[in-house]
């Protein structure tokens, strides 16, 4: 099922699950930064006067009971009956969307005002929607007929248990709503149950392989490189939701990395320490598949990563990734975004001396900004259904995951920072990985590349930009949703849909304008996408790793003091030029001793001792 055009674009508003999936974090705009983005809309006296009096005049209609203001289709907050039987609730409802229309109209028109600044007019617009969604009447329970509704028939213990759910959050969430019930899912019993092994391990991560679920596989293997942000098994959640387990089901022969949750003293790690792993993970891939080439695919930030790696790659003419694809991965920050309000010198100054004198960013430093960029979704709706309704979280596998955060080493952070800031991917020669300046059309490999149409963190148009950054053939997917939900969009959900079109030029409207809309996953585009450029068809192995990387734990591994494993000491170092490694100069990590088993009751370093 198909139809042209954009038409039905409307209709893909459905956002994320979870806050966090893997992007550039910064932090919270300060209090004098978000009065003045709200300053810098409200000195807009003919916007200002006008809404005045549209709102008022509005007003005038919710007190005859004749407002015809009805919220947004994705709107859940009044699907209570009550909302529009009720005359006194149905104008207290009305007067709220009046309030809200006229702020949001105010803050569109700054957005809009050429000579204004978009960093301004999106921190106004960060402000008004945490306002905005902070006084919304269902967040209190006299203007909430739901909860009162629950309250009575319960004889009151919904409240009971929302003051019991308020004071565990404020004892154990730092005082944020829960999203998830903690312990509702396990890792290895519920999530992350795609057999596989653990084929190779070092300090900055590991390498999983996973067993072929088909009689052939095709003979180039692919290899996922996830965000350092966020555990490894948002692509391999509970079965039938994983992208793991979708495609080993189309034969190939997969592999994924599972970046370590480092610690202050992992803090001088950045994209050297991160790409020069993915490149040794590259040749483990390929001594045990024996196949010279992989095809890489990288997921929000694992894509920035895999792109300084290939950019290396291209100038060094090494030739181990046949192709590439990027799955919501933003290379160019020169777009106007809702991320954009956290793009202030003074914001980016104070988390890069938080990061250089913690050494990390914490994840719930990380979720914060996020979290606050979505507040209907990802705070509101939890203060009312905890809190208000007394009910539990919901147990949901991708809030589960985004429960189980991760820190980001500081160098990396600041890195990121100044990506974010300066816009230094897109700048050829705008900073150096692996010991090589970033010219981005150099990377000539055939690219796949996707985009989200309601990603508020990631924006379509943003994500398509990739497909004008690098050099040779490149294909465009649009997919449904938001950021997390349009990665986690496995075949089969009647709502889910992706456009494809011709091959991508400058303007992405016009591409937009031109494709093709289908019923389905962008995961079936990609996999048709990946086919012919996986190889030919072999015998899929019976086990997992070789002799040189043999299977060391099953996936995933559930780190203990007493594991049997390789622990050998490494420490970070100065690649010798006389070494002849491919990046000299630059950061690598050097083993210190040889494989080998842990005796029994051996402490591990830290690496080994956490969750990953």
């Amino acid at each position: 099922m198909s139809t042209n055009g954009a038409q039905g674009i409307g209709e893909s508003t459905g956002g994320d699950s979870g806050a966090l999936a893997g992007g550039e974090v910064i932090g919270v705009p300060s209090i004098g930064e978000i009065i003045g983005g709200l300053a810098a809309a409200l000195v807009q006296g003919r916007v200002v006067a006008h809404e005045a009096m549209a709102w008022s005049a509005e007003l005038v209609r919710v007190a005859l009971g004749r407002s015809e203001l009805t919220p947004a289709k994705q709107d859940r907050r009044f699907t209570d009956p009550t909302w529009t039987h009720n005359p006194l609730y149905s104008r207290i409802k009305h007067g709220y969307l009046a309030t809200a229309r006229a702020v949001r109209n105010v803050v569109d028109k700054l957005g809009a005002d050429a000579d204004a600044d978009p960093q301004r007019a999106e921190q106004a617009r960060f402000a008004t929607d945490i306002l905005s969604s902070a006084l919304a009447p269902t967040n209190f329970l006299p203007t909430n007929p739901a909860a009162l509704k629950h309250a009575f028939e319960t004889g009151g213990s919904s409240l009971l248990h929302g003051l019991r759910n308020a004071v565990d959050d404020l004892r154990h969430n730092g005082g944020m709503p829960s999203m998830v019930e903690r312990g509702a899912f396990e890792v290895g019993r519920d999530l992350a149950v795609t057999p596989g092994a653990v084929v190779d391990r070092d300090p900055v991560g590991e390498l999983i392989q996973y067993r072929p679920s088909t009689p052939q596989v095709h003979q180039r293997p692919v290899l996922i490189v996830p965000p350092p942000i966020g555990r490894f098994y948002f692509l391999d959640l509970r079965p039938g939701r994983s992208f793991v387990e979708y495609t080993i089901g189309q034969e190939m022969q997969t592999f994924l990395l599972s970046w370590r949750n480092p610690s202050a003293e992992q803090g001088e790690w950045d994209l050297d320490t991160y790409a020069a792993w993915v490149s040794s993970a590259i040749d483990v891939v390929r001594e045990i598949t024996g196949s010279a080439e992989v095809n890489l695919i990288g997921f929000c930030a694992g894509g920035i990563i895999s792109t300084t790696l290939l950019n290396h790659l291209a100038a060094t003419g090494d030739e181990r990734v046949h192709s590439m694809s990027y799955a919501v991965t933003l290379l160019d920050f020169g777009e106007q975004a809702p991320i954009a309000a956290f793009r202030s010198a003074g914001l980016l100054r104070f988390a890069r001396a938080r990061s250089r004198r913690a050494g990390i960013i914490t994840s719930r430093q990380l979720g914060a900004a996020f979290t606050w960029m979505r507040p209907d979704d990802l705070v509101f709706n939890y203060v009312v259904n905890n809190y208000l309704m007394g009910n539990k979280p919901p147990a949901f596998d991708v809030l589960a995951w985004n429960a189980d955060g991760t820190n980001l080493p500081g160098a990396l952070h600041c890195q990121f920072l100044d990506i974010f800031a300066d816009n230094r991917l897109v700048q050829p020669g705008g900073m150096s990985v692996l010991g090589t300046p970033l010219h981005l059309d150099k990377i000539s490999l055939p690219t796949f590349v996707t985009g989200a149409v309601a990603d508020h963190l990631t924006p379509w148009a943003a994500c398509y930009r990739t497909t004008q950054l690098l050099g040779g053939e490149t294909t465009f997917v649009l997919s449904y949703s938001g950021h997390i939900a349009s990665l986690v969009n496995p075949p089969g959900n009647p709502k889910a849909h992706y456009w494809t079109g011709d091959p991508p030029g400058p303007d992405p409207q016009a591409w937009l304008d031109g494709a093709t809309k289908h019923q389905g996953s962008w995961w079936e585009a990609w996999s048709r996408w990946l086919e012919p450029r996986a190889g030919q068809r072999k015998a899929a192995p019976s086990e997992l790793g070789t002799t040189s990387h043999p299977a060391l734990d099953p996936a995933p591994l559930r780190a203990r003091p007493d594991l049997s494993a390789a622990t050998h000491p490494w420490k970070v170092s100065r690649c010798p030029r006389r070494s002849g490694c491919r990046a000299p100069g630059t950061r690598t990590l050097i083993r210190i001793g040889g494989r080998g088993a842990a005796a029994a009751g051996t402490q591990l370093p830290a690496p080994y001792t956490g969750h990953w």
